[in-house]
């Protein structure tokens, strides 16, 4: 086997492309320091791609809710969120409504969540749809809205959250509410997340 060593390769005249290698060649590039920004084909056999490069925002899941959903006055409740628009690492469990980050997926992800409680007429009582981390709520961790005073008034939460996970910890989405009997949760429910890159 022999070795090449230059400082620069060029094209012999002109400008164009640069073969390196024939079809059917593996062509191995060792652990380097880039100084330039990372060129992602378009595509094509042995193109790079955004999730080889590590460029891509992902694991990504999106699940909702399909149908109403009783919550128990003053009782937190795992808000049932069975079905899948994508998960993209089969992260999302549809059994137990969680997502737990994969091996080697630790980083900073963010999160969203939309969720509708039929408010009824109770004043001065509320609603709250919040994240739990591991079981428990982190900081700044719900929307809450309260109820309002006609019959069958909606009560919306809407929130985004960005938390610093690591592998094997587990996210839920659970709701509360006050008003001194069972209120719906209203289908359909969302909830989601991606991994962010390069923070």
């Amino acid at each position: 086997m022999s070795t090449l060593k230059v400082d620069t390769i060029l094209k012999r005249t002109g400008t164009g492309t640069i073969t390196v290698g024939q079809s059917g060649d593996t062509v191995a590039l060792p652990s380097a320091t880039l100084t330039t920004a990372l060129p992602v084909a378009s595509g094509g056999t042995g193109g790079t791609s955004f999730s080889a490069a590590g460029l891509d925002n992902t694991p990504a899941f999106e699940v909702y809710m399909s149908s109403n959903q009783s919550v128990s006055t003053s009782t937190y409740t795992k808000v049932a969120l069975a079905n899948e628009y994508y998960d993209t690492d089969n992260a999302y469990d549809t059994s137990n409504y969680r997502f737990t980050v994969p091996s080697g997926k630790g980083g900073k992800y963010l999160f969203y969540f939309n969720a509708d409680f039929d408010l009824g007429a109770n004043n001065s009582k509320y609603g709250n749809v919040l994240i739990r981390v591991n079981g428990s709520t982190p900081t700044g961790g719900g929307g809450t809205v309260s109820y309002g005073g006609a019959s069958n008034n909606s009560g919306n939460n809407t929130e985004t959250r960005t938390l610093t996970l690591a592998a094997g910890d587990y996210v839920e989405l659970y709701c509360w509410q006050n008003n001194g009997s069972s209120r719906n949760l209203w289908n359909p429910a969302v909830f989601g997340g991606h991994r962010l890159t390069g923070v």
